[in-house]
């Protein structure tokens, strides 16, 4: 499922070149924002179960928004394409962090790690 994810992220990415209309059933970047981090949380999910199909976290994410998964991918490339998509994951992540403060020492840890590590390998 991860490679799927990573495989759709990638071909929407390259296959919006030109310009896209704002999608009829547009999720507002606050809502957008709240369901990238629980697909977060889901994808690391992933990690304890493995070989587990997942792809109903998913599913149960989408509809306790009350989002219909077109809807999510055509808002999630209008966002890309008008490079809005780094303010929606910067809130994710500050969602994140309020649902669990623990996770902030290790984000700084984690940051401190890298910044040790050449630019070219990041």
């Amino acid at each position: 499922m991860k490679k799927t994810a990573f495989f759709l992220i990638f071909l929407m990415l390259f296959s919006c070149k030109e310009y896209i209309d704002k999608p009829k059933n547009l999720v507002d970047k606050d809502t957008m924002a709240e369901v990238v981090a629980e697909m977060a949380i889901n994808d690391q999910v992933s990690f304890m179960y493995q070989g587990k199909n997942l792809e109903s976290g998913t599913r149960f994410i989408l509809k306790n928004y009350n989002i219909k998964a077109d809807d999510f991918v055509e808002s999630y490339k209008y966002y890309v394409v008008n490079q809005k998509m780094k303010d929606i994951v910067e809130n994710a992540q500050k969602i994140l962090l309020e649902k669990d403060p623990k996770a902030e020492k290790y984000v700084k840890d984690k940051l401190k790690t890298n910044q040790n590590v050449p630019s070219f390998t990041r």
